[in-house]
């Protein structure tokens, strides 16, 4: 039924505080939009995700494989930050939904805010200004140093590790990186052969690696201990790659100066809940709310980069940019209907849907597949005239998974 809808007719829901600028162009390409201002419960998401053609979401948002079994009506999911591992990919693969995030839009507030912590640390700021605030001058340029001629080590060399490398240069400081795919050095930075060979020759660490099995708990006891006494740890990556426990020891034992640490293992769900973590009131240790990319303009970036996205997929089909789904990105199609196909990637799928375009005599004016492992993702340009029927026969294929028309 859902698929008989018109595209004016589309509703999308925005969760957690997404920028106004999402809701402005959305409403603009003739989309209805709905919002919440915190995140939603999984079984809330199961009653109402299924009256949406979209749905975008935060950090903050669960999407299960429970919600995606009630998806109903829904053609895509939008993630409105860099991360999706809060989104059940591969099930929502297998449903035929293209998960679309904004892999650039806030690198350079994350890092700005790395070069911010890494002079704050070095200086002691944060200790200093605490002490100032309760009355204490604390006027000593012991422990306090320069970042300049400093050894900077990256871990992880993507959008914002890059960056990260690039003003950390300009303030003069020695840049090394570590990344397990091999990467164009930026500027006068080198890689490392190893991530031990990185802490053992850095002043700083910083982390900017995603949320894998592989990088879970990266930074312990041994890696920690790897570091050179008396240098520090930046984190604005995910929380899961610091084993907080252990960086307490490191910090106490004095065997780190310090650490600046954004995300955390377990994150407040709101404002209004409280935050605890073993890390707090320890010296020289900056603590943030999981802001590195919470900056305005980060934001209205990411709110354009995903709306544009959903915008291009639900009024084209283009897929470009999805983490989870065949890539196609077509032009538009001028005086034709457009039927998007998604199907189980099995032989056969073209034969039969082009056999049911003969059969009703359709011209089909152009044509195009792309697929991965599990689905094929068609998108077929058809004179006006036969494309309802021919997509009506198109969903009855055993091997349908998602029809639509665009009209």
């Amino acid at each position: 039924m859902a698929a008989r809808l018109s595209m004016n007719q589309y509703k999308i829901l925005l969760l957690e505080n997404i920028h106004p600028t999402a809701r402005q162009l959305l409403e603009e390409a003739g989309f209805t939009v709905d919002e919440e201002k915190g995140s939603l419960s999984e079984d809330e998401l199961c009653r109402r995700v299924g009256q949406y053609q979209a749905v975008g979401i935060r950090s903050k948002t669960m999407i299960t494989p429970k919600v995606l079994e009630s998806h109903g009506a829904m053609f895509a999911i939008g993630a409105f930050c860099i991360g999706t591992n809060q989104i059940a990919l591969e099930k929502a693969n297998h449903f035929g939904l293209p998960v679309f995030n904004a892999p650039y839009s806030n690198t350079r507030s994350v890092a700005e805010l790395i070069i911010c912590e890494l002079v704050a640390l070095s200086r002691q700021l944060s200790e200093r200004s605490l002490k100032a605030h309760e009355g204490i001058w604390l006027k000593s340029a012991s422990g306090a140093r320069e970042v300049r001629g400093k050894t900077l080590g990256i871990v992880g060399y993507g959008h914002i590790g890059s960056q990260v490398s690039v003003l950390a240069e300009s303030l003069g400081m020695k840049v090394i990186f570590y990344d397990i795919v091999k990467k164009l050095p930026l500027g006068n930075a080198r890689a490392m052969d190893s991530l031990e060979q990185l802490l053992q020759k850095s002043d700083f660490v910083t982390l900017h690696v995603p949320e894998t099995p592989q990088t879970q708990g990266m930074m312990g006891a041994r890696e920690l201990k790897q570091m050179r006494k008396g240098t520090y740890l930046l984190n604005a990556s995910r929380g899961t790659v610091v084993e907080i426990p252990d960086l307490v020891d490191a910090l106490k034992s004095k065997h780190l100066a310090g650490a600046a640490i954004d995300v955390f293992p377990e994150e407040p769900a709101n404002n209004d809940e409280m935050f605890r973590s073993p890390l707090q009131k320890l010296p020289n240790v900056i603590l943030t709310p999981h802001v590195g990319g919470s900056t305005e303009e980060a934001q209205e970036a990411i709110g354009a980069e995903v709306a544009d996205s959903l915008i291009r997929f639900l009024r084209l089909g283009s897929t470009s940019g999805a983490v989870n789904f065949p890539q196609l990105d077509v032009p538009p199609s001028k005086g034709a209907r457009r039927l998007i196909n998604v199907h189980r990637n099995v032989p056969g799928v073209l034969r039969d849907v082009n056999s049911i375009v003969t059969n009703y005599g359709a011209n089909i004016l152009a044509q195009y597949l792309s697929t991965d492992s599990n689905i094929g993702y068609l998108i077929m340009d058809m004179e006006k005239g036969e494309a309802e029927r021919v997509a009506d026969e198109v969903r009855k294929l055993p091997t349908a998974i998602k029809t639509r028309v665009l009209f």
